[in-house]
């Protein structure tokens, strides 16, 4: 017989308390990515690379383009 997991013990035990906090995840985290997403996460990765992030001296800070010459959001 195959061994209950412990995700699936958590949910049984927890019953209720799942009203309150929500439900677990039941999906496993060490699937492979699908093509969809790898495309995904690789455009992401690209618009990440055009920002720079700069501190002000009183610690805040604030996202401006690596290009000083586009003038696209301004």
């Amino acid at each position: 017989m195959r061994q209950e997991r412990f995700v699936d013990k958590f949910m049984r035990a927890t019953g209720r308390w799942r009203l309150i906090f929500g439900s677990a995840s039941r999906s496993p985290l060490d699937h492979e990515m699908t093509e969809a997403n790898k495309v995904l996460l690789e455009q992401r990765q690209a618009e990440a690379q055009q920002w720079t992030t700069l501190r002000r001296p009183d610690g805040s800070t604030y996202v401006v383009p690596k290009d000083a010459a586009d003038q696209s959001l301004r």
